[in-house]
């Protein structure tokens, strides 16, 4: 029931006023009309983006980001193909069964290339086989990491300004060469090797192992370890270890520093300036 009532003024006011404003019992039933906006402009408040411009302003981000990436990726494209080359011409130089793993460092390449030398190049090579020798000694793993590498311009050969080098030689290859069954040693710098005599007996002896001129690995020094060797047996070891075995297969310029005992076979250290790949001569 609608109901009117005096203030104090004696004004008739209406029950369902509120601050001076009307109240429309039909209120809940109004529809903005669609010239209003869709939210209430605020003073102060910043109008949103369009749309269009934010995908104009993220088209032109990613344009901008593939410009940056753009030269990166022909850089590398560069360098794969230069590693490539170089493991091809490796393997078939030094007859590897598989070619080896090239990485050409520094950024970019592209200049490096251009101007004829590359700054670093590393080359981890298996199982190079040592051809043309009475007791050929195979190198299982050689890493090569050269400094200043070129090539001359007939690809007759590759020459890095100095490099540094690291031969892993299995025990069953060093086996192979000095003809007796060589194992890890009572201690560093040692080999043990087994000796097989008349009527089934075994002799073992240790020797020690070092580097010498020439890329070559000396055993000498050997003492007797397990069993009795008789004179003729210390004859026959004599005549083994007294020539050095010498790695054939090992790039121009490089010279054997030191050999070391493991578990599994002998690490060799070698370093050589002017190191030159020839794999015709390989």
């Amino acid at each position: 029931m609608h109901r009117t009532q005096h203030g104090h003024d004696g004004h008739a006011y209406d029950d369902h006023a509120y601050d001076g404003h009307a109240y429309d019992e039909h209120a809940d039933d109004y529809e903005p009309s669609l010239d209003e906006p869709d939210e209430p402009y605020l003073p102060g408040a910043r109008p949103r983006p369009r749309p269009r411009r934010r995908r104009t302003l993220a088209l032109t981000a990613a344009v901008l980001v593939a410009l940056a990436l753009l030269p990166v990726a022909v850089d590398r494209v560069v360098a794969a193909r230069i590693e490539s080359r170089t493991a091809e011409a490796f393997q078939q130089g030094m007859g590897t069964p598989e070619a080896p793993e090239v990485e050409v460092r520094g950024f970019p390449v592209v200049t490096q290339a251009a101007s004829g030398t590359l700054r670093h190049v590393d080359i981890t090579a298996h199982d190079i086989p040592a051809r043309g020798s009475a007791r050929p000694l195979p190198v299982s793993e050689l890493s090569l990491s050269l400094d200043g590498l070129t090539k001359a311009d007939d690809d007759s050969e590759a020459r890095a300004r100095s490099a540094r080098a690291s031969a892993f030689l299995s025990y069953p290859d060093v086996s192979g060469a000095l003809g007796l069954e060589i194992s890890q040693g009572d201690r560093p710098g040692r080999v043990s090797a087994v000796v097989q005599l008349p009527l089934s007996q075994e002799v073992t002896v240790t020797t020690t192992v070092s580097a010498v001129s020439g890329n070559r690995i000396a055993f000498e020094d050997f003492a007797v370890t397990g069993g009795s060797l008789p004179a003729a047996g210390s004859a026959i070891l004599d005549r083994v270890f007294e020539r050095p075995i010498r790695l054939r297969n090992i790039p121009d310029g490089l010279r054997l520093r030191s050999v070391t005992t493991t578990a599994d076979g002998l690490d060799a250290e070698f370093t050589g300036r002017s190191v030159t790949f020839r794999p015709e001569e390989a």
